[in-house]
């Protein structure tokens, strides 16, 4: 359920609702917007008394949310979510965000080579993996605080801020302490004890959907994320496991258009994971930025075929300029920049 309070209503009104709310053994989760803030309420609303909300002070309107996934769904925001990573940099605006470069961090020359040159070509987010987690014990893992340390050296002298995954609740700590985003991989996106607590981590967070989830268990495993408190919250499309092994996986285009539909949250698509094979990547790119995608997440290496991860995905300094100036002609049909 969602209770709207007035235009320009004192917040304390809105308080004074959420403390009802909290009394009767409920979940508020009070959203402040620019004119008027709004209460969604968690658990089971049979035993509000709606009648009641209505007569108290400020209180609007009392609205039922009909999606399973409350906070997410588009009833709980009618306007997209816009997410603040750092000054001049956001995700879900008019402005794709692009995320390039490795996929696993190797050195800090490595690094930093590639996030200048994919800030050349208009990127505004430095990727890279400083945990792995991998489908055989015996491959590389990662380089793991040693990694965060050279992000975030990268960061200090290109000012790119980071995205990197976090694959364990007792991870979180360190890796907000240096990424500008958590990313959560498609393998933890029904670990749902990581989930909760990244709603407490204060940053904003980046969750891919499961190789072989639908697009309402991907919804529901984000309520997670949001009903512990953190609102800033991205999905990202990177493709499902199916019959098909052409590709690594196969990209849900589709996806992109129902998202959109069904909530608020910023979209952005990972062609690389889903191609796994770098000669399909950039098409799978153009694609979902023409169908509505609000950025992409991209691999991209000095030297593609010595990449320690991945290496069959990542593209070249020079493909990944192409790309960008096919996507800028793109993004102006779509009315997006770059």
């Amino acid at each position: 359920m969602i209770i709207v309070m007035q235009e320009n209503s004192p917040k304390q009104d809105a308080l004074n609702v959420v403390e009802h709310v909290r009394q009767l053994g409920l979940q508020p989760v009070l959203l402040e917007g620019t004119e008027r803030n709004v209460i969604a309420v968690i658990g089971d609303e049979r035993i509000l008394d709606v009648p009641v909300l209505n007569a108290m002070t400020s209180v609007e309107k009392v609205m039922p949310v009909l999606a399973p996934f409350k906070l997410a769904s588009r009833e709980h925001a009618k306007t997209k979510t816009v997410i603040t990573v750092a000054p001049n940099v956001s995700i879900g605006g008019t402005r794709l965000a692009i995320m390039a470069g490795n996929c696993a961090v190797e050195t800090l020359d490595v690094s930093l080579r590639t996030a200048q040159a994919v800030q050349h070509a208009g990127a505004t987010i430095q990727r890279g993996g400083a945990f792995k987690p991998r489908t055989s014990p015996y491959s590389f893992q990662g380089l793991g605080e040693e990694g965060l340390f050279i992000l975030r050296e990268v960061k200090k002298q290109t000012g790119l801020p980071i995205i990197t995954e976090v694959l364990d609740p007792r991870q979180i700590e360190l890796v907000a302490e240096h990424a500008d985003i958590l990313q959560v991989g498609t393998r933890n996106m029904q670990n749902f004890e990581l989930l909760r607590e990244l709603g407490n981590c204060g940053k904003p967070v980046l969750l891919k959907r499961g190789m072989a989830a639908t697009l309402d268990e991907f919804l529901m495993s984000a309520e997670y994320i949001l009903s512990s408190g953190n609102p800033n919250l991205i999905l990202c499309e990177r493709g499902i496991r199916t019959y098909e092994t052409a590709t690594r996986n196969t990209l849900d285009i589709s996806a992109i258009p129902v998202l959109k539909v069904k909530t608020h949250l910023p979209v952005i698509v990972d062609p690389s994971h889903a191609a796994g094979k770098r000669a399909y990547v950039a098409a799978l790119a153009k694609a979902a930025i023409a169908a509505g995608a609000d950025g992409l997440l991209l691999d991209v290496h000095p030297d593609p075929a010595r990449s320690l991860v991945d290496a069959d995905q990542a593209l070249s300094f020079e493909q990944f300029d192409d790309l960008m100036t096919d996507i800028t002609l793109i993004a102006q049909a779509v009315d997006r920049t770059i």
